[in-house]
């Protein structure tokens, strides 16, 4: 595990490889989390992600073409050769992000602004010359020093940049997936209040990626995640906290998320997170389930009824299959009340790591009506060699070689 190099040792986050690219000029930094060829995943160490492949069917502008721009070098040539990669635009990180519970529920928030916000030439998957589709998202830009306080030129979930080590600090996310917690990463959203509330930049062209309610069609890019708009607050610890309302209730999300802001990751190591729920996760035993995995996520918001609420039961879900069996049976739908699907927004979350025991496969069957998806031949989950660590006693394990993390559940 890599030794944390700031002060504060109350820590919540990953340490990535950090590369280097130009836009418009200017000097941007990029990390690389996903690949969707199986060789070049294990090559970089990174996750295994066939659908992202599909990104560009109906949506040439959901991944920039880096053959264009780059000449015939892949994306791994270019960094190994420490060569700039070119990008058409980078995210401006420079708005003051703003999110204030709502009242007297604090979802939706009653007042809210995105912390970045991406042109329309910009998007954080690439294709390179062998057209392998990437996971690519610009963390930074310039060439520093950074704003890692207030976050004028870094992503909103950048704690520490470094240059000269060619690395960076993100903060994580934890959730669910399979009825186990997970962390995984938040970079991108296509809706401008979900980037608010995942400290994340607004992405507005990837709303048109392949394709909504797809979550289960191999053939589309997006996989299907889950977050509760009515699920119990009031305590930190999910379960049974989770949900919008939730990550709004303690304030925590109003405020920067860096070192000096020790009660911020303090909130968020005990629970604050809105703890959203993964449909698949590269662990899954089954190939057809673990071929469905994609960092690209088509949010299905889920709102609990009115007797559900009354009768305690909108506590916290852990596996995407329970949430559809609810919605079956009428206990959820979506806001508004219609049926359970697609909210129409997007968000970037490449899955990070699981705890002491992996995510398998879904705990519920899957509600007739519902597609089982198809399948497509076994791939490895883990594209690279696990890398362990320890989170409050239990053993941490991550996915793919490239990643590091260093988490603190107390101060030391």
């Amino acid at each position: 595990m890599k030794t944390p190099t700031n002060p504060v040792r109350f820590n919540n986050y990953a340490t990535l490889p950090l590369h280097r690219g130009v836009a418009d000029g200017k000097t941007v930094w990029f990390v690389v989390t996903d690949a969707s060829d199986q060789g070049v995943a294990r090559q970089l160490g990174l996750n295994f992600a066939p659908r992202l492949a599909n990104i560009t069917v109906g949506c040439p502008g959901c991944a920039q073409d880096l053959a264009a721009d780059n000449g015939a070098a892949s994306l791994p040539q270019l960094m190994s050769a420490n060569t700039p990669v070119k990008f058409l635009g980078a995210p401006d990180f420079s708005p003051n992000r703003m999110d204030v519970a709502g009242s007297p529920t604090p979802f939706p928030p009653s007042v809210f602004h995105e912390g970045a916000r991406a042109g329309a030439k910009y998007s954080p998957f690439v294709m390179d010359a062998n057209n392998v589709v990437y996971d690519a998202p610009i963390v930074a830009v310039g060439d520093g020093p950074f704003d890692v306080t207030n976050h004028t030129d870094t992503a909103d979930r950048v704690l520490r940049i470094d240059p000269t080590t060619m690395d960076v600090d993100l903060l994580f996310v934890r959730g669910f997936a399979n009825g186990k917690p997970i962390l995984y990463l938040s970079f991108d959203s296509s809706d401008p209040l979900v980037a608010t509330q995942e400290r994340a930049t607004f992405t507005p062209v990837l709303n048109l990626s392949p394709a909504a309610n797809g979550g289960r069609v191999p053939s589309a890019a997006r996989a299907a995640i889950f977050s509760a708009t009515n699920g119990k607050f009031g305590t930190l610890a999910s379960p049974p906290s989770q949900g919008q309302a939730h990550l709004l209730a303690d304030g925590m999300i109003e405020k920067e998320a860096n070192f000096s802001n020790v009660a911020v990751l303090q909130a968020l190591a005990a629970g604050g997170d809105g703890h959203n729920v993964f449909d698949v996760f590269p662990t899954d035993t089954s190939p057809t389930e673990r071929n469905l995995y994609s960092p690209l996520w088509d949010l299905q918001n889920f709102m609990y009824s009115a007797k559900a609420v009354a009768a305690g039961e909108n506590t916290a879900k852990t596996d995407a299959n329970v949430i559809r069996q609810l919605a079956a049976q009428g206990m959820v739908t979506s806001p508004g009340g219609t049926p359970l699907g697609s909210s129409g927004s997007i968000i970037n979350c490449p899955a990070l790591a699981f705890f002491d025991t992996a995510p398998t496969g879904p705990q519920a069957a899957l509600p007739a009506g519902v597609n089982a998806g198809s399948g497509g031949a076994a791939a490895p989950w883990a594209s690279g060699p696990l890398v362990g660590g320890l989170l409050g006693g239990g053993a941490l394990l991550v996915i793919g070689s490239a990643i590091l993390l260093a988490v603190r559940r107390r101060r030391t």
